[in-house]
């Protein structure tokens, strides 16, 4: 026993567009915060560690110019070196500060009382330690690197001594804690805010990317329903608007699309159902008695049968061609004798409508051969001709023209009729196309003709159109690629 495979979910009961875009807009939104998060907080630890980095630096460099300057003032009142170990040895840790009779000196050793320990030391002019400090102990040498870095003391424009420290940050007083703690509440402050901030205009942004994509969600749904027109604003040119553009265009064609489908249905019911009921209603009649069974009884279901063969046939051919199976024996031919032939075989038809049915080729294309499928060609060049004799007057003229243009053979087929309205004429190639009532189904042909012209040209590489002003006739062009002379 074979299982039955379980049947799709209809539309309606897929995942709702909204709750999809609801978790992509929250996706953004996370994203937008977490990027904001760590900027924050890295910018914050970046600004914080600077902040404290560079104000020690500052607070060392005012400490180091002000002791160097207060030694200086001890070197001028004193006129040596001489005493300063005991006038700041309160300062060095030990005694309870400068002896007595010290003068200026003791006044200014009282002031530097807590500035100078071990991250200084004072060294003289050749460079010896007269203040233990920084690792030195009073009467070695200091180093040559250690006199370089340190800060130079001069009287007078005279150079006394050096001041020797160990490192450019010094142990922060209260006061300048409490400066770097109000700084780092700053930080605290902005970095909050700016994640705030963030987080609305993430909110903000992600409502304002994925609103496209909800519309064009909604729409798609509304497409598969059925609903083939739906179209989307286009907000923006960047990819979300080229994406909705494409979208409208989708929508579009497929509307146009289903519409030509409909109408095709109905043109191909309408073709077929004369030809049937003309069958049908002589069969009948036949059956019944009604009418004679004559030879022209026979002859018209006949011909209606033909006719509904050739509609059938048309059908075929042009659903193959526009499906990639019509199948091509491309060779060179000889342009001129080829088209010799076509012309001759519509000569009859042309006497049959008293119209005059001509060729013209260009010398420089007199001698041509070109790669192409003969009979299909054929077909193509057969219809265009008996189009254009059957929408000729009386007295009218056909001409079959060909020409070269750059890289391309021209094939025309000109005619003196009607000519064709300017705003039929991007339709003309469209499968049972009636804007044009003067080239109607009453003219014998199928509506399908110009619909196989043009599928068998592109399957050749080539292209055809059509130009006319209504009144002055009509003109049908093929353009192949132009190959090589015979």
């Amino acid at each position: 026993m074979t299982s039955t495979p379980a049947p799709q979910p209809p539309i309606s009961t897929l995942q709702s567009p909204v709750s999809r875009t609801t978790s992509l807009s929250l996706k953004l939104i996370v994203a937008f915060l977490i990027i904001s998060l760590v900027g924050t907080v890295l910018l914050a630890l970046i600004v914080g560690r600077t902040t404290a980095s560079e104000f020690g630096a500052y607070v060392f460099t005012q400490e180091r110019e002000a002791l160097a300057a207060q030694l200086a003032d001890y070197y001028r009142a004193t006129g040596s070196w001489t005493g300063v170990a005991r006038a700041f040895r309160g300062a060095m840790g030990g005694g309870q500060g400068p002896p007595a009779g010290a003068g200026a000196g003791s006044g200014m050793g009282g002031r530097m009382a807590g500035r100078l320990h071990n991250n200084y030391a004072l060294a003289g002019v050749d460079g010896e330690v007269l203040l233990a400090g920084v690792g030195y102990l009073a009467g070695e040498q200091a180093s040559a690197d250690d006199l370089a870095s340190g800060e130079p003391i001069e009287v007078d424009g005279r150079v006394v001594g050096t001041l020797l420290s160990s490192r450019n940050t010094l142990p922060f007083t209260e006061a300048g804690e409490r400066f770097l703690e109000r700084i780092n509440r700053m930080l605290i402050i902005a970095a909050a805010g700016a994640t705030i901030a963030a987080l609305l205009l993430g909110i903000v942004l992600a409502r304002t990317l994925t609103r496209p994509l909800r519309e064009l969600t909604g729409a798609t749904h509304a497409v598969a329903r059925g609903d083939l027109g739906r179209q989307v604003a286009v907000r923006s040119r960047d990819e979300l608007g080229q994406l909705a553009a494409a979208f409208n265009r989708m929508s579009r064609d497929l509307a146009y699309a289903e519409e030509r489908r409909r109408q095709m249905t109905a043109d191909i019911a309408h073709d077929l159902r004369t030809p049937i009921s003309i069958i049908q209603g002589h069969a009948e009649a036949l059956r019944d008695g009604v009418l004679p069974a004559t030879p022209d009884s026979f002859q018209l279901i006949h011909e209606e049968a033909l006719r509904l063969n050739r509609l059938v046939e048309d059908l075929r051919t042009l659903s193959r061609a526009e499906t990639g199976e019509l199948s091509l024996v491309s060779r060179p031919v000889a342009l001129l004798p080829w088209l010799q032939r076509l012309v001759t075989a519509q000569q009859p038809q042309a006497q049959n409508l008293n119209v005059t049915l001509s060729l013209e080729v260009d010398d420089d294309v007199s001698e041509a051969s070109v790669t192409m499928d003969p009979d299909r060609m054929a077909q193509v060049l057969n219809n265009l001709l008996d189009n254009a004799l059957r929408h000729t007057p009386e007295g009218g003229e056909v001409t079959v023209r060909a020409r070269r243009a750059r890289a391309e053979l021209h094939l025309l087929v000109q005619d003196t009729g009607p000519g064709i309205a300017a705003a039929d004429l991007p339709h003309v190639f469209e499968r049972f196309y009636r804007g044009d009532r003067a080239r109607g189904r009453h003219a014998g042909g199928s509506g399908l003709g110009l619909a196989i012209a043009r599928s068998i040209v592109e399957a050749h590489g080539g292209r055809i159109w059509a130009e006319s002003e209504p009144g002055k006739g009509a003109t049908f062009a093929v353009a192949l690629r132009y190959t090589h002379r015979g």
